[in-house]
Parts: structure tokens; C-alpha cells; sequence
């Protein structure tokens, strides 16, 4: 509630906002701590980086794309940085983790490219979100491509995270239970697990992109556009290019990552019973 008085003495009301302040509170502490009872240490570092990450973002991203800094290197670098402070925090420094990281970060610079060449394309512009036409009023030399480009980057942070991280966990696994299995074999049945990660967590990202445009494809429904107009709208076509990119992004990762994984392990034979003796050929 917003109380005014003007020079007659009358005073007035209108109305804001709710005040949301103590409910997000609650919300935030259940959060923390349903992650640390479950996933324990590991959960509470899993909050630093989240911290971290969002610290990157207010401290560094959004000050360089303020001040009118290309969007695509501000982008990577950010991701980069919240990339090492999630990954090590969250699993530990290893060789496994290290291979989570370079798949990812290779994964990342392949979708910054398909971000680039999906805007391009179909001509995305930004101007139809209601945020960056605010943007570009308050802060004209800032670039709403530029902008529309590094979101694309940075939403596409979390779901490669996921799948690299699984990917590589599951190589130094199988690489250390397989008795006399080649890095090729190793690739290939990572790859199995890979597969069907992919076919679950596509479909995952597209809804959820869905979702989020639900109540605009409501409003189209109501206008009586039909679906050709519909999904050709930069709105619409702003949540087709994200899900495309994010998924093609997301399928090369599985490879990348299970390959540069597969070249770092070690495949290792279980250890002998005591008493016996290995054969050596």
C-alpha cells in the first residue's frame, strides 16, 4: 500500500504490491534445508555455488552487458566461472569432475554458436518481451540481441551441467569395475546410459519451456490466430529456438563429454582375493 498526501492535506491510497517478503523466506529456508538433509555435505556445497553463481551474474555479467560489453565473451566467461565454482564445489576436485568441467565447457561453446546462428536466422529481435523493451528505453546502448543471445547462453548452463557431470560419472564407473575393457568399450556403454538420459531429459526441457509459455499460447488460443501464425511469432519462436538449441546442445554433450571422459580414466582390473595370484600373460 502506497500512501500519498498532497498539499490540501488529503490523503490517499493505492495499491503496489503484495509484500512477499517473509513467504519467499520460508520458501528459501525449506529449500536450503531439504537440500543438506538429503544430499548432506555435498547439498550445502551445492548452495555456496548457487551463491557463487548468482554472484557472477550480478557482480560481473550484468555490469558488462550494462555498460554495453559484447554479449557473447561476457556470456562464455560468466558461464566459465560458474561452471568451476558449481562443478568443484558441488562434486569435489577430481579427475572425474575435471572431465564434467571440459565436456561442458565444450558443450557451451557449441551452443553459444547454435544461440548465435538460431537468432540470426530467424531473426529474433527480442522487442516482443515487455523486459527488454524497458531495457531499450532506459538503456539504449545496450544491445537486446546481445541480451536475448547471453540468455540463451546461460539457460543452457544448468541442463548441460546434469547431463555432463551424470556422463562423466558413469565412465570413471564403469571404468573402474571393467576387467580388461578397452577406452572403446567404456565409450560405448556410457553411451548406452547417455542415450536414454537424453530420450528423458529432452522432453524434460521442452515442457518446460512450454510451461512457461502457457499463459501467451492461451491468449493466442483466444485470439483465434492459427498455429502456423502462432508458432511464427518471435514469442513463441523465441521458446522454439531455446528448446532447439538446448537440445541439440544437450545431445552432443552426451558424446563429448563420455569422450573426453574415456580418454582420462584409467580402466582398472578388480583386486585379486588374497591368496591367489594373477596371471600374467
Amino acid at each position: 500500500i502506497i500512501r500519498q498526501v498532497d498539499d490540501a492535506g488529503t490523503t490517499s491510497y493505492a495499491f503496489y504490491d503484495y509484500e512477499r517478503t517473509w513467504p519467499l523466506i520460508a520458501l528459501a529456508v525449506a529449500f536450503a534445508v531439504v537440500i543438506v538433509a538429503v544430499a548432506r555435505w555435498r547439498g550445502l556445497r551445492a548452495l555456496i555455488g548457487i551463491v557463487v553463481a548468482f554472484g557472477v551474474l550480478v557482480v560481473f555479467l550484468l555490469p558488462a552487458l550494462r555498460d554495453g560489453a559484447p554479449a557473447v565473451p561476457a556470456a562464455l566467461v560468466a558461464s566459465a566461472a560458474i561452471l568451476y565454482a558449481v562443478i568443484y564445489l558441488a562434486h569435489g576436485v577430481s579427475l572425474r569432475t575435471s572431465a564434467a568441467l571440459l565436456g561442458t565447457l565444450v558443450s557451451l561453446l557449441v551452443a553459444a554458436g547454435l544461440s548465435w546462428a538460431a537468432i540470426e536466422l530467424a531473426h529474433l529481435t527480442g522487442l516482443s518481451e515487455d523486459q527488454n523493451n524497458e531495457v531499450a528505453a532506459y538503456l539504449g546502448h545496450v544491445s537486446i540481441t546481445g541480451l536475448l543471445l547471453a540468455g540463451f547462453i546461460i539457460g543452457s548452463l544448468g541442463v548441460l551441467n546434469d547431463v555432463t557431470v551424470t556422463q562423466a560419472s558413469t565412465v570413471f564407473e564403469l571404468a573402474g569395475v571393467s576387467e580388461n575393457a578397452s577406452r572403446r568399450q567404456i565409450f560405448t556403454s556410457a553411451m548406452r546410459v547417455g542415450r536414454d538420459h537424453i530420450a528423458s531429459t529432452v522432453y524434460t526441457l521442452v515442457l518446460a519451456y512450454a510451461g512457461s509459455s502457457l499463459p501467451l499460447l492461451l491468449l493466442f488460443s483466444v485470439a483465434g490466430r492459427s498455429l502456423g501464425d502462432v508458432l511464427t511469432s518471435e514469442n513463441v519462436a523465441i521458446e522454439i529456438a531455446r528448446s532447439a538449441v538446448g537440445g541439440i546442445g544437450l545431445a552432443l554433450s552426451v558424446p563429448l563429454t563420455t569422450a573426453i571422459a574415456a580418454a582420462l580414466a584409467s580402466p582398472t582390473a578388480p583386486a585379486a582375493p588374497k591368496g591367489t595370484r594373477r596371471n600374467r600373460t
